[in-house]
């Protein structure tokens, strides 16, 4: 069973709404989501969140997030997630964030360097991954655990 179809399962179950908030897949994550029949019982709807500016003004990054540790970083990551479940009222929420190459990766922040933030309830969780292939190949890496990640959270 997919990951996605795994999550649909446990969503419906538990009666449990998702949103997510993406910066890197663009969109990835939820279109994954909603390739599940039904999906529309458990999917509230997602933001993409490429820009900084969109980062900041709908999910409420704080601009000092941004400034101190950039938008790739744990702790945007955390805040995506927050921001998501805030404004779409989620039980569980979904943020990717990171660089799908081929170009903007540095020594620190290496192209395939994602952060994921999965909130359940009050609870969220960021883990660092690091993707290798091209910018296609890693972008559905990065959506895959994505996913996968709010399973593990969801059935721990």
């Amino acid at each position: 069973m997919k990951s996605e179809e795994k999550i649909g399962e446990i969503l419906k179950k538990r009666g449990l709404k998702i949103a997510v908030a993406e910066s890197c897949t663009g969109g990835l994550v939820g279109s994954k989501i909603t390739d599940v029949p039904g999906a529309s019982s458990y999917f509230l709807g997602g933001v993409i969140a490429y820009s900084n500016e969109i980062k900041m003004n709908i999910l409420g990054v704080k601009k000092e997030t941004l400034e101190n540790f950039g938008a790739v970083s744990e702790e945007c990551a955390r805040e995506m997630a927050i921001g998501v479940s805030r404004l779409f009222k989620s039980d569980v929420a979904i943020a990717t964030t990171g660089i799908a190459g081929p170009s903007g990766g540095s020594k620190d922040k290496p192209v395939g360097l994602v952060y994921i933030g999965v909130k359940i309830g009050e609870e969220v969780k960021v883990r660092k991954h690091v993707f290798k292939g091209k910018r296609a190949e890693i972008k559905e890496k990065i959506a895959n655990r994505a996913i996968q990640d709010a399973v593990n959270m969801l059935t721990k």
